[in-house]
């Protein structure tokens, strides 16, 4: 077999939808981006190679409109090809310069047309575009992943107040208040953007959902799914809970946790009916393609309260994500990502890649939470219990993995901006070491797959100093060539 590919089963996949990658070299020029197709009017493409793709694609499914995924970095200066961009090394190299999305008339034909396809030699991947849900799919129903809207008195405020207290950010704050240059993204169901919280604390966002009610396995979806746009208006809670922790304005719960940084917000979850409960919903396409653009914004940490089991994934399918990430890790980005809340030991993605930060929740007694799935790849845990938030309209008391990992994403954007504020550049590897040395023991022993323990944003904080006073000092202490008089180097 020449490419990976999944064997997605039909209700958890976008019907008729498929994601494939070429290999190097390959990708025809006359195919449009997504973005040129429903911003720009450009038209969708009916052909790929004129030859074994397209014959497969037209046994197995029938008639097929086929797009980039990703639009680049940057665009090219000449305009006779519609949709036509000039990818860079790194963009073709990490392969979301490669991605097509292809949507074939009949869905029924796919699971063949993935096994077809993964044998075509210039195809590197392929897989039908999965459907991704929040609260993580596996705990929809679980009470003790979920959110309830609460009135932020004094009592509210208190019982809230072991959140600042284990991660000591209030300390942090003092010490960096953050800077406006250090921007996080939010990929996740929007947020509300005319909450009082989260008033002059947004960046322009944007919306990537594109969901069809037919091929989303029977789901009730609600609200805006049908057009990706510049609104990232929140429609289920989420997202503007997470945004809650990371930039709220402190009028009625405890200030933003990354201070002064930038939050830009980008829905990638829409929303649909679990019974009378509203819950996000998206294509694998939708988020990936949300991801790139923040990258290509010039964030410089993402949170993301997502994830896809590794159980629901074929023995030989590819890993969600796994082009963006390594394109976000290329371009010096700090991803975090909640670790589940399946209380299993398993692997989530995109928190399981490597080079991810994968954050797992605590209780107010600084014991891993029992929804916190666990693992070898989590690095901390963070708090996840009843988190003082905003929701769509107020605020909410907020549990899950999803609430656990702003806090950390936050605590990322402050490194940044001390490392910014003293002029000495930082990736994700370098933080997530400094969150692993620094992270406070676990109230109780042998909380294996937890990570290193509990987020400590100020230990954090002195950390990074210490280690970039080391560095400093020894970058001073440079020995001169052989030769070469002190006094004349001096």
């Amino acid at each position: 077999m020449n490419a990976t590919y999944s064997r997605n089963r039909l209700p958890d996949a976008v019907r008729g939808r498929l994601l494939v990658t070429l290999r190097l070299g390959e990708m025809p020029e006359h195919i449009p981006g997504w973005r040129a197709c429903t911003h720009h009017g450009a038209p969708m493409a009916d052909r790929i190679d004129g030859g074994a793709i397209d014959r497969l694609l037209r046994h197995h499914g029938g008639a097929l409109r086929v797009v980039r995924l990703h639009s680049a970095r940057t665009p090219r200066t000449r305009r006779e090809v519609a949709g036509a961009y000039r990818f860079d090394d790194v963009e073709q190299i990490s392969g979301v310069a490669r991605v097509l999305r292809i949507q074939v008339r009949e869905p029924e034909g796919v699971p063949a047309l993935l096994r077809a396809l993964a044998e075509v030699p210039m195809v590197e991947r392929v897989s039908a575009s999965r459907l991704c849900r929040l609260p993580f799919a596996s705990a929809l129903d679980r009470d003790d992943t979920a959110s309830s809207p609460v009135v932020p008195d004094e009592v509210a405020r208190a019982a809230n107040a072991w959140v600042r207290a284990s991660t000591r950010i209030d300390e942090a704050l003092a010490l960096e208040a953050g800077d406006p240059a250090v921007v996080v993204g939010l990929a996740d169901t929007g947020v509300s953007l005319a909450h009082e919280e989260l008033e002059s604390r947004l960046r322009t966002g944007f919306d990537s959902v594109d969901l069809d009610p037919q091929a989303v396995g029977g789901l009730q979806l609600v609200g805006d799914f049908r057009r990706a746009g510049n609104r990232p208006q929140d429609e289920v809670g989420h997202g503007s809970g997470c945004a809650g922790i990371i930039a709220a304005r402190g009028q009625g719960i405890a200030v933003g946790a990354a201070g002064a940084c930038g939050l830009t917000p980008v829905r990638v979850l829409g929303a649909a009916l679990s019974g009378s409960r509203r819950v996000g919903v998206g294509a694998l396409d939708n988020i990936d393609a949300g991801m790139k653009r923040l990258i290509d914004l010039g964030v410089k940490v993402i949170n993301m309260s997502f994830g896809t089991p590794e159980s629901m994934l074929g023995g030989d399918a590819p890993l969600p994500h796994e082009e963006i990430v390594r394109y976000a890790l290329a371009r010096g980005v700090i991803l975090v990502a909640a670790s589940g809340n399946s209380g299993q030991v398993e692997k989530y993605y995109p928190a399981a890649h490597p080079g991810v930060i994968a954050v797992g929740a605590v209780e107010p007694d600084l014991r891993p939470a029992s929804f916190s799935t666990r693992g070898e790849h989590v690095a901390l845990c963070a708090p996840g219990r009843d988190i003082l938030t905003c929701d769509l309209s107020g605020y909410q008391r907020a549990t899950g993995t999803s609430f656990a990992a702003p806090h950390v994403a936050a605590v990322c954007a402050l490194l940044a901006s001390r490392a910014l504020r003293r002029a000495w550049p930082i990736d994700g590897a370098q933080v997530r070491r400094v969150l692993v040395e620094t992270a406070r023991p676990f109230a109780a022993a042998g909380a294996s797959g937890c990570g290193a323990g509990c987020l400590d944003a100020e230990a954090a904080l002195r950390r990074l100093d210490e280690l970039i006073d080391r560095d400093q000092a020894e970058e001073d202490e440079v020995p001169l060539p052989d030769g070469v008089p002190p006094a004349l180097a001096a």
